[in-house]
C-alpha cells in the first residue's frame, strides 16, 4: 500500500470505530499530520480526559499511552509501537519511591508525567514541563520534596522557585545531549534569533543560559506558541527534531535552527503509518493497567490537572 492508501484506510477506520489519534510532537511528520490532536504531555493528558472516542490510538511512547489508560479506563487505549520506551520513565521504579516514602513519611513526591503507572501510584502529585513551576509552588514550604525522575527539569525548577528539592538522577537521553556550549555557540552564530530551550536539557539550569536575554525555557507546546506569536524571523530550537515540523507548518516564513543534528528520539520514531494502521485494524496493542494501580496513579494526575 502507498502512504496515501494507508492514510485513507486509517481515516475510514477512525470513523467506523469511533477512534481518535493522539500524537506527540516528537513523532514522525506523517504521524503528526494524521493526528486528531497533536500536543505535548500536558496537552495530551488534557485531551484524553475530555475525548468521547471509544478507542484512543496513542502515537507516542509507552508511559504516555499508560497515562491515557489511567485517565480513561472505559476506553480502549492502543499503542502502535508496543516497545517504544523512554529513558526517563525507565530510570525509576515504584519500589524506589516506596523506599523513599518509608524514610520520609511526611515528604511529598512530585513525579514528572514521564513515568510509569507504577511510579505514579507512589506519587503525591504529577507535573509536566508546562506546569512544573505551578505544581511545586503549590506545595507547602515546610514539606520535603522528592522530584523524579528528571534531574535537569528539577534543577531548573529549583533555580526558578528557590525551593530546595531532592532530585532523582534520571534524564532524557535526547535532551541530556543539549549542552551550554552548544547554545552559546549557536547564539553567536545567530545573534538575532530567539533561543527556545526545553527544561529537560542539560543546560537548563546554567546561569550562563538563564542570563541570556534571548533564551526562553518552554515546554514543547510553549515553543510552538512563542514562535507563532513572535515578530522574530529566526529561532534556535533546543529540543527534539520532530518539533520543527509543527513549527514550520504554523510559521512557514520563519527559520528554525535545530540546536544539534542528533536531537532525535528513536523511540518516538518507532511509530509509523503502517503500525498505526495495524493498531486500528487489529485493535492492538491494548494498554492494560491493574485496577488497584490505576486508581492510585489517577490521584496525582487529577491533582495536577486541577492546578493547570
Amino acid at each position: 500500500m502507498t502512504d496515501k492508501e494507508i492514510i485513507d484506510r486509517i481515516q475510514y477506520l477512525k470513523k467506523e470505530k469511533n477512534a481518535v489519534i493522539l500524537a506527540h510532537y516528537y513523532t514522525r511528520p506523517e504521524i503528526q499530520d494524521i493526528a486528531d490532536y497533536l500536543g505535548d504531555s500536558l496537552g495530551l493528558s488534557q485531551e484524553v480526559a475530555k475525548t468521547d472516542a471509544d478507542i484512543i490510538v496513542f502515537c507516542g511512547v509507552h508511559f504516555m499511552a499508560e497515562t491515557a489508560a489511567i485517565i480513561s479506563p472505559n476506553k480502549k487505549v492502543l499503542i502502535p509501537a508496543r516497545f517504544a520506551g523512554c529513558s526517563l520513565a525507565e530510570s525509576i521504579t515504584g519500589y524506589d519511591l516506596r523506599e523513599w516514602k518509608k524514610a520520609n513519611p511526611a515528604g511529598v513526591v512530585v513525579s514528572y508525567v514521564n513515568t510509569t503507572a507504577e511510579v505514579k501510584a507512589w506519587t503525591d502529585i504529577c507535573c509536566t514541563s508546562a506546569n512544573a513551576l505551578q505544581v511545586v509552588e503549590s506545595i507547602p514550604s515546610d514539606k520535603k520534596i522528592l522530584f523524579v525522575p528528571d534531574k535537569n527539569l528539577g534543577a531548573w525548577i529549583m533555580k526558578k522557585t528557590g525551593r530546595e528539592m531532592e532530585l532523582w538522577a534520571g534524564d532524557c537521553c535526547v535532551h541530556e545531549r543539549i549542552t551550554t556550549e552548544m547554545v552559546l555557540e549557536k547564539s553567536k552564530e545567530y545573534p538575532d534569533a530567539d533561543i527556545l530551550i526545553h527544561p529537560e536539557s542539560n543546560c537548563s539550569h546554567d546561569d550562563r543560559i538563564l542570563n541570556l536575554p534571548q533564551a526562553y525555557m518552554y515546554s514543547t507546546a510553549g515553543m510552538v506558541k512563542h514562535a507563532a506569536k513572535s515578530p522574530k524571523k529566526q529561532f534556535i530550537i533546543a529540543t527534539e527534531l520532530g518539533t520543527i515540523h509543527k513549527l514550520q507548518k504554523d510559521s512557514p516564513n520563519k527559520e528554525f535552527i535545530l540546536i544539534y543534528p542528533q536531537t532525535i528520539c528513536g523511540q518516538m520514531k518507532k511509530v509509523t503509518l503502517q503500525n498505526t494502521l495495524e493498531a486500528l485494524e487489529k485493535e492492538q496493542y491494548v494498554v492494560e493497567i491493574a485496577e488497584d494501580i490505576r486508581e492510585k496513579a489517577l490521584k496525582p494526575i487529577e491533582r495536577m490537572l486541577e492546578i493547570c
